[in-house]
């Protein structure tokens, strides 16, 4: 945690402290029972400050990429409150002088929450964006670190900044002269010099030229070593194929395993997310429906059912409505849809840009064959086809496929094959990573496409 955040949590601790006091006050106003001691809401006050600070910590609000994602950082937030409301509901079991009432409670978590949302807009706002970023140390200077160099010459939202890169002996260097950090000091040294959070190693050839005493020193000093996909993962959220090997995937120390209860939940959520979907969107599906039948003046079907490949290989049919024309594959050869598709109708159109053509599917999350959240559901000739030229491609049926997903959010329409190939790499992300937490993140994000029509063909 950063000199930053530490100031932060002291300010939202004391957001906390004073909006318990205001919830006593706004509750009971001059009624303030006198028979009470001050003492007993100064102790009540505090233990509410301890219980949310702590909650706050355990969601990882007091690091530095935080706020990087929006969707993210309201899950984060809400969490935090649930989880500091069972905190306080134990602590008032435990001990019955630190009682607080209903009342009391409840308006000192609105008057919380109002605090912190406004703290952490003026702290967005004032708090200079790089102090609120990793600061990172690249051991290498050769092609690994150059992938490295590429995503932050291409820009955007990044929670990292790269502080420099360390050349390696004997190892053909391919970034300019500013952006080496050349020295025979020990690499502890430089990472205390330059703060750094993280230490990437990014050597082409690890084979007797990595300095493991540095590394070691690095870590045991502190600093959080990481391989380049490890890092790739965290910084960019997708696990790179280039770089991916066998032994990463089963020495992967977290990932690729749902428990039972896991999948329970999910599948609860879906069932009662969907349920309430089909009751708000119901008059709306009628609507696209009646403007469908207008369209092609009853001539042509209102929806299509089209084979897709599910979770373990099943096949199943999809459903949604038809947003392209009857003979669009009248020849029999499967494609993907391109840009400004000639096949796609007038009515298409606009329900390809607001996604109300896959509320259809709605259903098929009801029956089990998807989730509200996975990776987007492929026909079959294109799996067969993907599977034989892309590694690791068939692991993206490990889970159900979902009616949004990450690289749907994270990645531009996909047209060819090589779309297809860095779209998986959000995918094995995503199945790493699958969690009804990942899933309420997705979906928050979700209603900004829907909004937006970003990413719609």
């Amino acid at each position: 945690m950063s000199r930053t955040y530490v100031y932060l949590g002291v300010v939202e601790a004391i957001v906390f402290f004073l909006a318990s006091q205001l919830g006593v006050y706004a509750r009971f106003g001059s009624a303030l029972p006198t028979e009470v001691p001050l003492v007993f809401f100064l102790a009540t006050g505090l233990f509410f400050t301890l219980c949310m600070s702590l909650a706050m910590i355990s969601m990882g609000l007091y690091q530095r990429d935080a706020q990087e994602q929006e969707a993210a950082f309201v899950v984060r937030i809400g969490l935090a409150f649930v989880l500091g409301l069972a905190l306080l509901s134990v602590g008032f079991f435990a001990v019955p002088f630190l009682f607080m009432g209903r009342g009391v409670l409840g308006l000192g978590l609105v008057f919380s929450f109002i605090g912190i949302s406004v703290v952490r807009e003026l702290f967005a706002r004032l708090v200079n964006i790089e102090s609120r970023r990793r600061r990172v140390l690249v051991l290498g200077a050769g092609v690994n670190a150059y992938s490295i160099a590429e995503v932050v010459a291409r820009g955007g939202p990044l929670g990292f900044l790269v502080v420099g890169y360390v050349p390696l002996p004997r190892s053909h260097d391919m970034l300019d002269g500013a952006q080496l950090l050349r020295s025979d000091r020990p690499l502890v040294e430089l990472a205390i010099e330059y703060g750094v959070d993280e230490v990437v190693v990014a050597a082409d050839d690890r084979r007797g030229k990595l300095p493991v005493d540095d590394l070691v020193d690095c870590k045991l000093s502190g600093f959080e070593v990481l391989d380049l996909l490890s890092f790739f993962e965290k910084e960019l959220q997708i696990i790179k194929i280039d770089l991916l090997h066998p032994s990463w995937i089963f020495f992967s120390p977290r990932g690729f395993r749902m428990g039972a209860a896991a999948r329970l939940s999910k599948r609860l959520f879906d069932l009662a997310a969907a349920a309430v979907m089909l009751v708000v969107a119901g008059p709306l599906m009628v609507l696209v429906a009646a403007a469908s039948l207008i369209e092609s003046r009853g001539r042509d079907p209102i929806l299509y059912h089209q084979v897709r490949v599910g979770q373990h290989g099943t096949l199943f049919h999809v459903h949604k409505f038809r947003s392209m024309r009857v003979d669009a594959e009248a020849d029999g050869v499967a494609r993907w849809a391109a840009k400004n598709d000639s096949r796609v109708t007038a009515l298409g159109s606009f329900m390809r840009k607001t996604r109300l053509d896959e509320l259809p599917q709605i259903f098929n999350v009801l029956k089990g064959q998807m989730s509200l959240v996975g990776p987007r559901p492929e026909r079959p000739e294109f799996v067969q086809r993907l599977a034989a030229s892309i590694p690791y491609y068939s692991e993206r049926h490990r889970v159900k496929p979902g009616v949004t997903g990450w690289a749907q959010l994270l990645y531009s329409y996909g047209s060819d094959d090589e779309d297809a190939r860095r779209k998986l790499e959000y995918d094995l992300y995503y199945v790493k990573h699958a969690g009804l937490i990942l899933d309420l993140v997705i979906l928050l994000q979700t209603v900004e496409v829907v909004v937006f029509g970003k990413g719609a063909r």
